[in-house]
């Protein structure tokens, strides 16, 4: 299977979208996309969502990706990683190396959730006279 990728800039950062498998025939090209972005200084989205596998090639690829953003200073967030590329990433240590749009996602929602319960809470609380 081949690896394709599209590139998306906004006001946050960039985002790009990887379909396909990350492996060792289409690994280069990954990096030869992502190391320009990452130097670009801005933050970074790779959204893996249809990423179906990552082999150790496709680690590699990602670990050195990790290691150029953190010399340049740059964030790298992994999104949409699947359960399957979500275990071998963990399985191998990689996955702690980045963040991920869910992590990230998950915390503001507790957060959101803290603030309503305080908002209730404050609410509920009877008018002092």
């Amino acid at each position: 299977m081949t690896l394709s990728m599209k590139e998306r800039r906004n006001k946050t950062g960039t985002v790009l979208v990887a379909t396909g498998e990350i492996n060792s025939e289409t690994s280069g090209s990954l990096l030869q996309s992502l190391l320009p972005l990452v130097r670009e200084g801005r933050p970074l989205r790779i959204d893996l969502t249809a990423v179906t596998y990552v082999s150790s090639a496709g680690l590699r690829t990602l670990l050195v990706v990790y290691r150029e953003a953190q010399h340049a200073g740059v964030a790298v967030t992994l999104h949409g990683v699947s359960e399957e590329v979500r275990f071998v990433m963990s399985a191998t240590g990689f996955l702690d190396f980045f963040e991920t749009g869910e992590a990230a996602a998950a915390e503001a929602r507790a957060e959101a959730r803290a603030k309503a319960r305080a908002g209730a809470a404050a609410l509920a609380k009877p008018a002092a006279r």
